[in-house]
């Protein structure tokens, strides 16, 4: 059986992780949170129907949490899209 120590460490040298996430990613994990706690709380709305039949008040309330999550997707991918455009010079 041949060792691949030697290639673990040309891998893990060129990157060395420290366990943290770098600026950056938090960065854009702050961006993103508003579409994460929309999806969470879709998640939770939906997870509290599993087990019985829906209410009117559970579809209600299923219906807002898809409003939010496509209302955050929609400001997120707004927001990315801006900032893309400034960049690259955009259109005219």
């Amino acid at each position: 059986m041949k060792s691949i120590a030697a290639l673990q460490v040309a891998v893990t040298v060129a990157a060395p992780f420290d366990g943290e996430p770098s600026d950056v990613e938090l960065d854009a994990i702050e961006l993103e949170m508003p579409a994460i706690l929309a999806d969470v709380a879709l998640l939770d709305a939906l997870i509290m129907t599993i087990d019985r039949t829906p209410s009117e008040l559970d579809h209600q309330r299923i219906r807002r949490a898809r409003r939010r999550v496509l209302a955050a997707r929609r400001d997120l991918a707004n927001r990315t899209a801006g900032s893309d455009s400034s960049v690259s010079g955009g259109a005219a």
